[in-house]
């Protein structure tokens, strides 16, 4: 058994990986804004914590990363302003990586996008261009510190259900269910041959467990 920290605990990703990681006999404590989604994340097993990430300091995180084995980013600013998706997406996503390492976390997986990086090709006009901006930057700082990492990169989300398969590295676009997202999140966890790796993937036939490990 192993203690997860789950950032943007109440998302839909995060609320299914949350009961996954819990059923399979791990402690989780999901990271929460509002105090009133509580019951949503006990009744899915995880321990709830509230803390705004955007006013909370390194510090304030550490003190509650403390004692975890591992920290699963899976916040977002949800396509609000841009200043708020820059906060939320970019700085308070590089705050808990350096709150994880002062904390003695060793994993850290976050949960970006399909094509993401300093590349991303998205035009400075486009509404989507901070939230590229920020992943951008966010995932390239977690690539630079010495954290157990794993950056998954899911293509466009559904809410379809979840089936177990993905695949990876795909040559063709297409869509992921959130809750095979949230097994992905629970796989790469438990394979060590995920870590410092980047793990792009759509809805597939290949059972999740033997998609992620290492080739």
């Amino acid at each position: 058994m192993s203690r997860v920290a789950i950032v943007g605990g109440h998302g839909k990703i995060a609320l299914q990986a949350a009961e996954i990681l819990n059923g399979d006999g791990h402690e989780v404590t999901s990271l929460i804004r509002k105090p009133e989604q509580r019951a949503d994340i006990e009744e899915v097993g995880a321990t709830p914590s509230i803390i705004d990430l955007e006013s909370a300091s390194q510090d304030e995180l550490a003190d509650v990363f403390k004692g975890h084995d591992a920290v699963v980013f899976s916040a977002g600013a949800g396509g609000g302003s841009p200043e708020r998706t820059y906060a939320v997406d970019r700085d308070a996503a590089i705050k808990t990586m350096d709150a994880a390492k002062a904390a003695g976390v060793e994993r850290y997986v976050m949960v970006s996008y399909m094509g993401a990086g300093p590349d991303h090709g998205v035009p400075e006009d486009d509404a989507f261009f901070p939230y590229a901006e920020s992943k951008a930057a966010a995932d390239s700082h977690l690539k630079d510190t010495d954290l157990g990492w794993t950056i998954l990169g899911p293509s466009m989300l559904s809410d379809d259900p979840r089936t177990g398969k993905i695949q990876v590295d795909p040559s063709e676009s297409g869509s992921v269910s959130r809750g095979n997202v949230a097994q992905v999140i629970a796989a790469v966890l438990a394979d060590d041959s995920t870590v410092r790796r980047t793990i792009e993937f759509i809805d597939g036939d290949t059972p999740i467990k033997d998609a992620v490990a290492a080739k």
